[in-house]
């Protein structure tokens, strides 16, 4: 089985690309949705992040995302506590999607926000980067959760920029809006395969 890294800068369409890949019958790990599932019901992640972000982290059992992105955002070691605390549980997630993937098709994907920046690219075969100009990155986010345009940009210089993050991929595809997705996700994938 080839393992597949799927990734991209906020707002850059990973997850679009991803939803093309499931209609197309492959199996795809989302691993931003799984880590915030974990910080909601794993209690060894929970207690590990009120340890480190105090009782505030969660109002009434529940994580306050809100809470926990004004911190770590601020603070990039804080950052880097968390995704030590949520990376393991998520990555042990993946793994055990693998051993329950059904082996219908011998490619997999992980979909992940920050593959190359806490390492995990090593742990694939391949990593694909998902790009787009940072203009219309910022203008989907806007209108997606209506965030203000400093937040954004304070979320996109968390993140490695395109050009070093396709230095280390093996595939980029390019969601600018004016290349055909759908044809180079086919040649991605007959070169996967």
């Amino acid at each position: 089985m080839i393992t597949v890294g799927l990734t991209g800068g906020i707002g850059a369409g990973k997850s679009l690309v991803a939803s093309i890949f499931e209609e197309l019958g492959y199996k795809v790990f989302h691993s931003d949705k799984v880590a915030k599932e974990l910080m909601h019901s794993d209690p060894d992640v929970k207690k590990a992040i009120i340890a480190l972000l105090g009782d505030s982290a969660y109002r009434n059992g529940s994580l306050d995302r809100a809470y926990v992105a004004r911190r770590i955002f601020d603070d990039k070691d804080l950052r880097e506590k968390v995704n030590q605390i949520v990376h393991p549980a998520t990555r042990s997630a993946f793994n055990k999607f693998i051993d329950q993937s059904d082996g219908a098709n011998s490619i997999v994907f992980n979909e992940a926000a920050i593959l190359f920046e806490t390492g995990a690219y090593k742990n694939f075969d391949k990593v694909i980067l998902v790009s787009a100009p940072e203009d219309l990155r910022i203008d989907r986010i806007i209108k997606r959760d209506g965030s203000s345009k400093d937040e954004i940009q304070k979320r996109i210089s968390s993140q490695w920029d395109d050009r070093k993050k396709s230095e280390l991929a093996d595939f980029v595809i390019v969601n600018d809006e004016k290349q055909p997705l759908l044809k180079q996700i086919e040649e991605v994938l007959s070169e996967l395969r």
